[in-house]
C-alpha cells in the first residue's frame, strides 16, 4: 500500500503549497505568476472568510464582466484600469531618468491611421467647442531639439466623447492627427478645448464602483504619442490644471509633470504651451 500523501488533506495551511505543486516548474514565469496569484487569493480568503453566497456573488461579477466584453467594449481592460493595474504596469515598464516626460497608458481610443497634417492645421473637423491652440517643443534631456519627431494627438470633444465612440455623429478623424516637428523641435496645431468625462458606468465594473463610491471621472486631457529615431516612444496625456477632477482620476493617470495650464490668450481663445522631453532608447544605444 502506498503511503498517504499530506496533500490529500487540503486545508488552509497547505492550500497554496498543494496548488503550486501542481503547476509548472518554478523557473517558468507563467507558473510563478499563477502560483503567486493563488497564494494571494488563498491568503485573502483566509483573512475575509467569505460565505458560500459571497463566493457566488464574486463568480457572478466576473461572469458579468466577461459577458460585457465585446469588440467595441473591453470591460476587462476597464476593470484593470480602475484598479490601477494598467497604470502601475505602465509605470514599471517605462522608468525614465529625471526630467523626461512621464508615460501613461495609451487608452482604447488611439488610431494609428490618423492623417499627417501641416504645421498649424486644425484637428477639429466640426469646429464644435471653444478654440484652443496647442504649441511647444520636443527635446532631449539636454534641451536639444528633436527635429522630425512625429507627434500624434487625439482627444475627446467638449462633451468628453472621442470620435470613434460616435462614428455616426462626428466626422472621421475628428480631433486627431499627426504632426512632424520642425528644425527647432517645435509643433503647433489648433483644436478645441477637451472636456472631462465619466468612465462607463452602465456595466458590471461601473455598478461595482458606484456601490463603493469610487470616483468615476477623468479630468480633461489630450493624448499624445511621440516617436523619434534613437529615443523611447512616449505615450502620455496632458491634463487641464483647472479641472476639479484632477486629483480623482478614475484610472490614476495624472502625474505632476503632466498638468498643463490652459490659458485664455489676448484674442479670447484658449492656449496650451507644453514641451515634451524624450529619453534615449538604451536598447538602440547598446545595439550600436
Amino acid at each position: 500500500m502506498r503511503p498517504v500523501s499530506d496533500n490529500l488533506d487540503f486545508n488552509e495551511r497547505n492550500a497554496s503549497a498543494v496548488i503550486s505543486g501542481r503547476l509548472r516548474p518554478e523557473n517558468d514565469r507563467l507558473g510563478v505568476a499563477v502560483s503567486g496569484i493563488v497564494s494571494h487569493i488563498h491568503a485573502l480568503v483566509s483573512e475575509l472568510r467569505p460565505s458560500r453566497e459571497e463566493l457566488r456573488e464574486i463568480v457572478a461579477f466576473l461572469t458579468d464582466v466577461g459577458h460585457a466584453t465585446e469588440d467595441h467594449r473591453q470591460e476587462w481592460v476597464l476593470l484593470f484600469d480602475v484598479l490601477g493595474v494598467s497604470t502601475l504596469v505602465e509605470t514599471m515598464n517605462s522608468v525614465r531618468p529625471a526630467g523626461a516626460t512621464s508615460n501613461t497608458p495609451r487608452g482604447p481610443f488611439y488610431r494609428a491611421d490618423a492623417p499627417i497634417l501641416p504645421r498649424g492645421a486644425s484637428i477639429s473637423l466640426d469646429a464644435r467647442g471653444e478654440p484652443l491652440t496647442v504649441h511647444g517643443r520636443v527635446t532631449d534631456l539636454d534641451g536639444n531639439p528633436l527635429a522630425g519627431a512625429l507627434l500624434e494627438v487625439w482627444q475627446p470633444n467638449a462633451d468628453g466623447i472621442f470620435e470613434n465612440q460616435q462614428p455616426d455623429l462626428q466626422p472621421e478623424f475628428n480631433l486627431r492627427g499627426k504632426f512632424v516637428c520642425d528644425d527647432d523641435g517645435g509643433f503647433i496645431f489648433r483644436t478645441v478645448k477637451p472636456g472631462g468625462y465619466n468612465i462607463p458606468c452602465d456595466g458590471p465594473v461601473g455598478r461595482l464602483l458606484q456601490r463603493l463610491d469610487y470616483p468615476l471621472t477623468r479630468p480633461a486631457h489630450l493624448h499624445f504619442r511621440i516617436s523619434a529615431q534613437g529615443y523611447q516612444t512616449l505615450v502620455t496625456q496632458i491634463f487641464d490644471a483647472d479641472d476639479p477632477s484632477l486629483t480623482q482620476d478614475a484610472i490614476l493617470g495624472v502625474r505632476r509633470d503632466l498638468v498643463g495650464e490652459f490659458r485664455k490668450s489676448g484674442a479670447g481663445e484658449w492656449e496650451l504651451a507644453y514641451s515634451f522631453v524624450m529619453a534615449t532608447d538604451k536598447t538602440q544605444e547598446q545595439a550600436s
